[in-house]
């Protein structure tokens, strides 16, 4: 199971609904600075705290700065943060236009034979027939035999997304499917807000002028427009790039990530729905990044991620309207800057910093919303234990500087194993040797043809992301010796009957509906079933 299950369930577990605690909580006003999706998703969580109403939970929301409102997709931690606040998909899917993410299919990213093209998973419980395997052909072709080691063979999220099928089965069959979900970002954070006023928070709608500090250099108050200050004991900085508070205010170091994650830039551009409704993100390598194609129940979300190092805005919006086939349209495109890197300090002083304030590792696996839940788990967690001193502190910090490197390891791992060789970004991207030691020793480890599974579950690389998605992410770019190196595997190597595999997955299908049917009926929630999925 990967470290944000260990994160979440600690935060499961201290959450009885309806739960509270007659202690004092330590801090009696905490003050979320932005709305959007991080600052109402965080004011949510500390809103369901065991202090119940005796904390103060107020979001300060700035009438004259909007939200980014681009990102529109998920991991599948999203789905637990529904169910722990009791919130079931039928409420909000509609209300944000969701569709369903079995995972993502990656696009061009490879240039071997029979590799150009292939999907991570989110797996489930079947694929625990399935997944040795797939494990076993990955070992016995790294040792040069001929077999089968593609990973969409093996998993049914790779099926149920490319067949447009929903990933929730009808209910007579007892089998999870682990997913994600795609969903208008701008409504995601108003259902976020409604909910988090009914439930309690206090919500101000003003901005602010001025951060003031104290002598000691804390957050004392916040001046707003008409002179008025705000003062709260713990305040949380949800200001996205802009970094209000802890960059501006308090003048945290940002740690950038650009020696080895070259995107900085993106242009967007939704287009109408049309064909069938697949529950996945596609990313499609371009020239200079990669361009998302993401369904939502009433448009296609589009866009290019790029480095503006490689291109320039306008060059990267011709080629994502050549991309699309929109050369001549009169669609109107979006140009966004992207901050990538992290805080010195997610947590400085008596400030918090949640969401794009507190560090960003580009769209790719759609962390960002997760890292507002895991930070925003954490923070409900030391207030509950009460443990918000300078050890706590560093704790909290190095914690977060782990997962943000952990993340940022996988994400570099995409561009370094690429075998494009088109253009100078590419090229750039696989000969790129600023590498974590942690990243080299999962490489070094693939190359050596020894297995993932066992020094993941040590702990000692890779952490972050469970051992099959580094399978799938390696074996799916091709990571493999030549093609005309491969001998016939012995009999040995070729024990696994993959006709059987085929079949299982077949028939495991017929239990899920259509993805627009199932959007139409959306059945209640089934987290009896959840958390069983990464046994790997």
């Amino acid at each position: 199971m990967s470290e944000t299950a260990t994160i979440i369930d600690k935060y499961i577990a201290s959450r009885p609904l309806g739960g509270s605690t007659d202690v004092p909580p330590p801090v009696k006003h905490i003050c979320v600075v932005g709305g959007g999706s991080a600052g109402w998703m965080t004011a949510l969580m500390l809103a369901t705290t065991a202090y119940g109403p005796r904390l103060k939970v107020t979001v300060l929301e700035s009438p004259q700065v909007g939200i980014i409102g681009v990102g529109e997709g998920s991991t599948p931690w999203l789905r637990r943060f529904f169910e722990i606040l009791g919130i079931e998909e039928s409420e909000w899917m509609p209300a944000c236009n969701a569709t369903y993410k079995s995972g993502i299919t990656f696009d061009g990213w490879s240039t071997k034979p029979g590799f150009e093209r292939y999907f991570h998973p989110f797996v489930s419980m079947l694929d625990n027939m399935t997944m040795h395997p797939f494990v076993d052909n990955v070992h016995a072709r790294l040792e040069g035999a001929n077999v089968d080691a593609h990973p969409d063979r093996f998993f049914l999220s790779t099926a149920l997304a490319r067949q447009a099928k929903g990933p929730r089965a009808d209910a007579n069959f007892p089998f999870d499917v682990w997913y994600g979900y795609h969903f208008d970002a701008t409504l995601l954070g108003q259902f976020l807000g409604r909910k988090a006023v009914a439930r309690g928070v206090t919500h101000l709608q003003r901005h602010v002028n001025h951060v003031l500090l104290n002598e000691q250099g804390d957050i004392a108050g916040l001046q707003l427009d008409g002179g008025e200050t705000l003062e709260a004991d713990l305040f949380v900085d949800c200001t996205g790039f802009a970094s209000l508070l802890t960059g501006k205010a308090l003048q945290t170091p940002f740690i950038g990530f650009g020696e080895n994650l070259f995107n900085d830039a993106a242009v967007a551009m939704p287009t109408p729905l049309d064909g069938p409704l697949e529950s996945q993100t596609v990313a499609t390598a371009l020239r200079h990044g990669w361009a998302w194609k993401i369904p939502l129940t009433h448009r296609q979300g589009n866009g290019y991620v790029y480095s503006s190092a490689h291109c320039s805005a306008d060059e990267a919006e011709t080629e994502l309207r050549r991309h699309l086939g929109l050369l001549d349209a009169d669609i109107p495109a979006r140009h966004l800057k992207m901050r990538v890197g992290r805080m010195e300090k997610i947590w400085h002083r008596n400030c918090v910093a949640i969401g794009l304030s507190q560090g960003f590792i580009e769209p790719l696996e759609a962390t960002a919303l997760l890292y507002v839940q895991v930070t925003a788990s954490m923070l409900v967690e030391v207030l509950e234990k009460r443990a918000l001193g300078p050890d706590a502190q560093a704790q909290f910090n190095e914690a977060m500087r782990q997962r943000f490197e952990n993340t940022r390891d996988y994400i570099v791992a995409h561009y370094k194993t690429n075998s494009r060789t088109d253009t100078e970004y590419w090229r750039a991207n696989a000969e790129n040797m600023r590498l974590s030691e942690s990243l080299q020793a999962v490489l070094m480890t693939w190359m050596s043809r020894k297995p993932l599974v066992t020094a993941l579950k040590a702990g000692r690389f890779g952490q972050g992301y469970p051992a099959v998605s580094w399978y799938a992410l390696l074996a799916g770019m091709g990571i493999f010796p030549d093609a005309e190196d491969l001998v016939p595997p012995t009999a040995h190597q070729a024990r696994h009957d993959l006709a059987a595999v085929d079949h299982f997955i077949a028939r495991s299908l017929g239990n899920f509906p259509d993805h627009r049917e199932l959007l139409a009926n959306i059945p209640p929630g089934n987290s009896d079933k959840l958390l069983q999925v990464y046994a790997w």
